[in-house]
């Protein structure tokens, strides 16, 4: 069952707004850490789409895979769904085959924003050491981007810049104590303070998000992921 990565966020908006944000694949694209692009193809069966997806790690270096989802608009409680399988074929894609799904349940407070998902690994489990860890981190780094869009009206492409800036300034405020001669204790703070404290407000942070299920459950995939063919 999917669910190796989960990842949830609180969103304070309209569930609509989240839900067209997150299922119209040119939105998708532009806060999406995973993909370059993602554009329709031909439609599945019993109401699923079909999908191909592309990232660009380097310049000139394309990898691209396939994928079917299946939303659900309307559910007897209230919340909504989508669910999805993908793969790619390429030599050098670092996930082969898995599934997933996206939840959204409204609460009083906001939206509910939870995904949960797992894959193969495309280069072998030694390289999914450090490749798992990193899709975790660029889900819910994602996933608080998106957030900020919603809630502040702050663009995926304002926010990246502003995430750029802020690592840029903590780095260049390590290079500064280390060139100044200052005791490489001072500077040893000044890169533990540049690592631990906490981005800006309106900078994306990974950190904002739920890694677990809360209360210790176990997360649950929807009934449609089981319905849906392989891409």
């Amino acid at each position: 069952m999917p669910g190796r990565i989960y990842v949830e966020t609180l969103v304070q908006a309209d569930l609509a707004e989240l839900w067209d944000l997150t299922q119209r694949p040119g939105a998708h694209q532009r806060w999406d850490l995973r993909f370059h692009e993602i554009t329709y193809a031909a439609p599945g069966r019993d109401g699923a789409q079909r999908f191909r997806y592309a990232i660009r790690p380097l310049p000139g270096l394309i990898i691209s895979g396939d994928g079917i989802t299946i939303g659900e608009r309307r559910r007897p409680d209230g919340t909504r769904t989508s669910a999805l399988r993908f793969a790619s074929a390429h030599p050098l894609s670092v996930i082969g085959s898995g599934a997933g799904y996206w939840r959204y349940i409204p609460s009083g407070r906001g939206v509910r924003f939870v995904t949960g998902y797992d894959y193969e690994p495309g280069l072998g489990r030694v390289t999914d050491l450090v490749v798992r860890p990193l899709m975790g981190w660029a889900t819910a780094w994602s996933f608080d981007r998106l957030r900020l869009w919603l809630e502040t009206g702050r663009t995926p492409e304002q926010s990246l810049r502003q995430a750029l800036l802020e690592v840029f300034a903590r780095v260049a405020v390590v290079l500064a104590c280390s060139a100044s001669g200052v005791p490489l204790s001072i500077t040893a703070l000044a890169g533990a303070a540049a690592l631990l404290v906490p981005p800006l407000h309106g900078t994306p942070a990974a950190r904002r998000c739920l890694r677990r299920p809360p209360g210790g459950r176990a997360a649950q995939a929807p009934a449609a992921l089981t319905r849906l063919e392989n891409p």
